[in-house]
């Protein structure tokens, strides 16, 4: 199983950034699917994540109302549209794959993990 996370970058404050993670050896339809990011100098944490057909997605505090993850699972795909982008989402992001069909805030619900896309947030 190999997740591609793409679509990270540079940007200004207030900008906007979709980030991409391709999923193959894997149908993600049965597994709920998550973001995670690792800041420098911090722990990786709990971005969002989304219920395997969707209908559900939470959120940490830190994100909600400005992230907006999604799924296609006919393309094998998960996305995160990240707007109002501040510094302090500077991170590198990485895509995750559940062990179930539900989805979790922890790493160890998670058993397959993507390389990671680097999101740079400049004032």
């Amino acid at each position: 199983v190999q997740l591609q996370a793409f679509g990270g970058g540079s940007v200004q404050v207030g900008g906007s950034l979709k980030l991409s993670c391709a999923v193959s050896g894997r149908t993600i339809s049965n597994f709920g699917m998550g973001w995670f990011r690792l800041a420098p100098g911090k722990e990786r944490t709990f971005v969002a994540s989304i219920t395997w057909t969707g209908a559900d997605t939470y959120y940490s505090e830190s994100v909600k109302g400005r992230f907006t993850i999604s799924r296609d699972n006919a393309k094998n795909t998960v996305y995160l549209q990240m707007n109002s982008l501040k510094p302090e989402d500077t991170a590198v992001y990485y895509c995750a794959s559940g062990r179930s069909r539900r989805t979790g805030v922890r790493s160890y619900e998670y058993d397959y993990w993507g390389q990671g896309t680097l999101v740079t947030v400049s004032s």
